[in-house]
């Protein structure tokens, strides 16, 4: 079975669990795009009827395309659900995003969501977080968090585009750390957090996320 095949599956199977009147966050990225696509379908075909809150413009894009209402925290504070991806979950159910470059709104989301759901294929499952950290930097501090990043035992490289350097739609830079394993992701996430110029970066700790991981046996589901 292709990783896209089980992309979709956990996407779908993690779409299914919205209800209509609900309050909807839409995370960001090539899984998730299932599910906004899945959520489009309900929409047309049951009359499903939520407002759905984008992490991003390319999310807002696919959401209006799929049919699906949109809104701001300008009138909803809350969050019933979010549905969003990961780069990798650990077996502590702790998460890396930003692949896309939208993990300081996907938290934002998250934050204030009752509930938070992450749909991933099996090769996103590792007993430990192990790839680099997306860090979001004003454009003015880039070199100075380049330097606190080393101190900390990182190596950090400058996200670009295909042109230049990729600009969150915050407007600020993407900083990819490279820390190796990550013993403690809670600790980590808040030490980077503490530099000065950081906006926030893609550690995903104590969140508590239900992770739908799409699987060659089917989806399975696991949660706090």
């Amino acid at each position: 079975m292709k990783q896209e095949e089980l992309k979709r599956m956990a996407a779908e199977a993690a779409a299914r669990e919205v209800n209509s009147g609900e309050i909807v966050g839409l995370g960001t990225g090539s899984t998730t795009y299932y599910a906004i696509k899945y959520l489009g379908e309900r929409t047309k075909d049951e009359g499903l009827g939520i407002i759905g809150i984008p992490t991003s413009r390319a999310t807002e894009k696919i959401a209006r395309e799929s049919g699906i209402p949109l809104g701001t925290f300008e009138e909803y504070q809350e969050i019933d659900i979010a549905i969003d991806g990961a780069d990798q979950v650990d077996h502590r159910l702790n998460l890396i995003k930003g692949g896309g470059g939208a993990h300081v709104r996907e938290k934002i989301v998250a934050s204030t969501a009752k509930r938070f759901l992450v749909v991933v294929d099996e090769t996103k499952v590792s007993k430990e977080l192990n790839i680099p950290v997306p860090v979001e930097v004003l454009p003015y501090a880039t070199g100075l968090v380049i330097k606190r990043l080393e101190a900390m035992g990182a190596t950090s490289l400058l996200r670009l585009s295909k042109k230049d350097y990729f600009i969150s739609d915050n407007g600020n830079y993407v900083l990819d750390a490279d820390f190796g394993t990550i013993e403690e992701p809670k600790k980590l996430e808040q030490d980077i957090n503490r530099i000065k110029g950081v906006v926030d970066n893609g550690i995903f700790a104590g969140y508590r996320p239900e992770v739908y991981v799409g699987t060659k046996s089917g989806v399975e589901v696991f949660h706090f």
